[in-house]
């Protein structure tokens, strides 16, 4: 019996790996193989392709193409119709499978509507990417990055707080007590 729900207008190609729990809704293509975790809520229209590997808790709003060469880890919000990319210098009539570059997001990161990740770059666990930027290189955790291209905008809680940090480098998450620690242009929480 199938632990998980695909909607009679999508498409998942065996085998592919869907985790318990994960909800797909309409007109989505799931191909094989694949691996997406469980819990996940996967929005209508999402493309996600061959080879793919999606963590446990991530939601993929509207419109929104995995491809090969993207790994999402857990608890990851993926906004309508951000972009992923995975080759630098596409052509119509070249063929660049062999050229894809790989793409990470870390754990609890939120890349927002509209958003471009160019390919090749990691986000940091917890970052948070506004609505619109284009991410042209890595993005530290807890980072904030808004424009295009996109620039850091601060430091932001794992709860989604952003955080000021006093003359020592030190800060906390209004809403959940959290102590984090700011030195050499790293968070970590402690």
């Amino acid at each position: 019996m199938q632990d998980y729900f695909v909607h009679s207008s999508s498409f998942v190609d065996e085998p592919a790996h869907i985790g318990a729990g994960t909800k797909i809704w309409h007109f989505c293509h799931i191909m094989s193989p694949s691996f997406i975790g469980k819990n996940c809520n996967i929005g209508q229209n999402v493309f996600i392709n061959t080879n793919v590997k999606i963590g446990n808790n991530v939601k993929i709003q509207n419109n929104v193409s995995v491809y090969d060469g993207v790994e999402i880890e857990d608890d990851v919000f993926l906004g309508p119709s951000m972009v992923f990319t995975n080759v630098i210098n596409p052509r119509s009539t070249i063929e660049r499978k062999n050229e894809f570059k790989k793409t990470i997001v870390r754990k609890g990161a939120t890349i927002g509507a509209n958003a471009t990740i160019v390919c090749g770059n990691e986000i940091g666990e917890y970052a948070l990417i506004g609505a619109g930027a284009v991410i042209t290189k890595n993005v530290l955790a807890f980072a904030i990055m808004k424009g295009n291209p996109a620039r850091q905008d601060g430091w932001i809680s794992a709860f989604g707080e952003k955080l000021h940090f006093d003359t020592e480098g030190n800060a906390v998450c209004k809403n959940t007590g959290d102590r984090y620690q700011l030195k050499n242009n790293q968070v970590q929480r402690l």
